[in-house]
């Protein structure tokens, strides 16, 4: 059953790049396709939670030089890190949601009647995903009804499976808890709870559950989604961008696998285990931890980029694989590939619909100076379609602004009258 909310857990490349692209990857096809289109590869786990074994603790930077951890931690600690970026606003109540994410810390971990494991109140129905950090469950509140996906972890593998010299899997989880604890917008998958009970190993992240996902092999008629479809998920896509780069968020990983699809055809933006947020526009990173074949040129080359653009590419990518269905710059390897993203001409059919064309070649422009932006996407004559412009949102942060504007501007008012 391959649908429901976050399949993906943080996965990343950390290896340095030793000429002006990334190094090639040893091993079978079955391994470098996994690694091209970041599918993991992992081992079923036991049904039971207490019966799940740890695994061993390893890290992706055992390999790596002094210079090489350097690199990676430039892009894990931004000039001041994501997480106490995120620490400032929560504190300071810079959040925008209305209704903060519900806090539970007590765990209480039981069976129903009929031998259905519980958490809390909510009863498991079956497992939806799995990742290089815990996995998903379906789950069935008994409070409200409602269906929510549940992820679960473990805090101690957590703490022992190390991501950078400093850091391990714990930060890229509370990191990804803390972003998605401000965030409230129509196309993002919303967190409605964190389960974390000290005196317990486990730990949740209770989130809407969404029915179901675009998975490009197989999705649709032959060749891709069609361009009516394919706009309507593209408005969808474009509008939770445009929220989280407003925030000066960057997801990181954008691509099908991460957006999820309402049973009313609505899509949201899921998985921000590599996310990063900054505390104003200036977004440069080093290191890009998404899957290869939605990686910009900018980031196959080892140097500073922005991550607001990086993410703007990968919604090409999408585009194009939602036409298409199939990936535009796809090689044998992964040193191929880069390869191609970063030195091949993008080739469009030249009877298709002019405007598509137009957009494709404007995301997936390889200069980032030059490349398309977010808001030039919504007003895009394709993508304005029957539709009209993407619709701004105004989400609650601003509401909030707007609101206290007009209050003072009302007081200036009163205290000019009475003068």
């Amino acid at each position: 059953m391959d649908m429901g909310c976050c399949g993906c857990f943080g996965f990343s490349f950390a290896k340095k790049q030793k000429k002006n692209l990334r190094p090639r990857v040893e091993g079978g096809n079955h391994v470098l396709q996994g690694l091209l289109l970041n599918h993991e590869v992992v081992e079923e786990e036991e049904e039971d939670d207490d019966e799940e074994e740890e695994e061993d603790n390893n890290s992706y930077c055992d390999n790596m030089t002094d210079n090489e951890r350097g690199d990676h931690e430039e892009f894990v600690n931004p000039s001041k890190n994501s997480q106490e970026i995120l620490v400032y606003r929560t504190e300071n109540g810079l959040i925008c949601r209305e209704f903060p994410v519900k806090e539970t810390y007590k765990v209480v971990r039981s069976e129903d009647e009929n031998g259905n494991k519980m958490v809390n109140e909510y009863r498991r129905e079956c497992k939806i995903g799995s990742g290089s950090y815990g996995k998903v469950v379906l789950y069935r509140s008994q409070v409200d009804g409602k269906h929510y996906a549940i992820k679960a972890f473990h805090k101690s593998h957590l703490l022992k499976l190390r991501v950078a010299p400093s850091e391990t899997a714990m930060t890229d989880v509370l990191r990804e808890v803390l972003i998605m604890k401000m965030l409230n917008h129509p196309n993002i998958v919303n967190l409605i709870e964190v389960i974390n009970d000290p005196d317990t190993d486990h730990f949740y992240m209770v989130l809407e559950y969404v029915e179901g996902k675009w998975v490009l092999e197989g999705a649709g008629p032959p060749g891709g989604l069609g361009e009516n479809v394919a706009r309507r998920y593209l408005r969808d896509i474009v509008s939770g961008l445009i929220y989280l780069h407003s925030h000066n968020i960057v997801h990181g990983d954008i691509k099908p696998d991460n957006l999820l699809i309402t049973a009313t055809g609505t899509v949201k933006i899921a998985d921000f285990s590599v996310s990063q947020v900054f505390e104003d526009e200036n977004d440069m990173l080093r290191r890009s931890p998404g899957t290869p074949v939605f990686t910009a040129p900018e980031c196959c080359l080892g140097k500073s980029y922005h991550g607001k653009t990086a993410d703007i590419w990968a919604v090409g990518v999408t585009l194009y694989c939602m036409i298409f269905g199939q990936y535009p710059f796809l090689g044998d390897t992964l040193q191929d590939t880069y390869d191609k993203i970063v030195n091949d001409i993008l080739c469009l059919p030249e009877d298709m619909n002019t405007l598509l064309k137009n957009l494709i070649e404007g995301l997936l422009c390889k200069d980032p100076m030059q490349r398309m932006t977010l808001e030039a996407v919504a007003s895009h004559s394709w993508v304005v379609g029957e539709d009209g412009p993407i619709p701004e949102y105004l989400c609650w942060c601003r509401r909030n602004k707007l609101q206290r504007e007009q209050s003072v501007g009302s007081q200036t008012n009163i205290i000019s009258h009475i003068n």
